[in-house]
């Protein structure tokens, strides 16, 4: 008889939470904490921490509604292995998304307004993904609001600039999105949606000038070249591997983030860099889906 083994605790509580992801939800944190002006750096703590709790809160709940679909056709999910009871995932998910919104709303002073409707993003999405065609745009929604919570937490008037980024995510996230549902459900991968994915590209050209712009057309390409090389996976004809685009889309959000830092301390920009190599890492043990 062939024995399973279980693997250890920790590590199905970091499969769950896709904890690989987190360095992407901390350069969304920086971008907006770095656009509204940079605040006390204890906020910028705050703002981490907070977001690092409502992506693992998010994404315990998102295997929580799953488990239903997960047990017909992703068996090797947590929950439909065995490897975690989805009792404790609900819990264990709806206090990290409560934990979250009070480190936001309380430790980084964002307003409840801002942390309210990033908290209902996560949840939608978590609650209708598999059945409603348009949840790219709900997805986007949660990093869209992520980096104006970061932004709102400076305490300054809002101004186009953090709109225009916050949107330029978003576009990236929808377009990456799409690819990803792809993955479970299988299907053939329309070329349209993935145009999404190129929207910070253009706001680059849109928002940098003299010579940020030369900086932020250099940050641009090497987007571009990491954009390419992750699309390859699922353009090619043959050997199909929609997961390795997903991943790699993934960890370059802190590139797509770079963009809308060009004109701040480059130290700032090696951060970023830094980050995004970080996802690469941890996706070597943890799934990044």
């Amino acid at each position: 008889m062939t024995h399973i083994q279980t693997p250890p605790k920790w590590r199905t509580l970091l499969i769950l939470g896709r904890a690989s992801n987190v360095p992407t939800v901390w350069s969304n944190c920086l971008a907006g904490w770095l656009i509204g002006g940079m605040a006390e750096y204890v906020v910028l703590l705050w703002l981490c921490v907070g977001g690092t709790l409502l992506h693992i809160g998010g994404m315990y709940l998102n295997d929580a509604f799953d488990v239903g679909f997960d047990r017909r056709f992703r068996q090797e999910r947590p929950i439909p292995a065995g490897h975690i009871e989805e009792k404790t995932v609900w819990v264990l998910g709806a206090g990290a998304i409560s934990g979250g919104f009070l480190c936001l709303v309380w430790g980084a002073n964002v307003s409840l307004m801002i942390g309210l409707l990033l908290v209902a993003s996560i949840l939608l999405y978590d609650a209708l993904h598999k059945h409603f065609p348009f949840s790219p745009v709900i997805m986007a929604a949660c990093r869209f609001f992520l980096i104006l919570a970061a932004f709102d937490s400076s305490g300054n008037p809002w101004q186009g600039f953090a709109l225009w980024t916050a949107f330029a995510m978003a576009a990236y996230i929808v377009g990456l999105t799409y690819v990803a549902r792809r993955e479970s459900t299988g299907g053939a991968i329309a070329i349209w949606p993935c145009l999404f994915i190129a929207a910070p590209i253009g706001l680059s050209f849109l928002l940098n000038n003299g010579r940020f712009f030369w900086m932020g057309l250099m940050v641009s390409l090497v987007l571009l070249a990491w954009v390419v090389w992750c699309l390859q996976f699922i353009l090619r004809s043959q050997n199909v591997q929609i997961f390795k685009t997903v991943s790699g889309l993934l960890a370059g959000i802190p590139l797509v983030d770079m963009i809308s830092i060009v004109g701040v301390d480059p130290l700032w920009m090696g951060v970023m860099l830094t980050l995004f190599l970080a996802a690469l890492f941890f996706q070597r043990f943890i799934p990044a889906t």
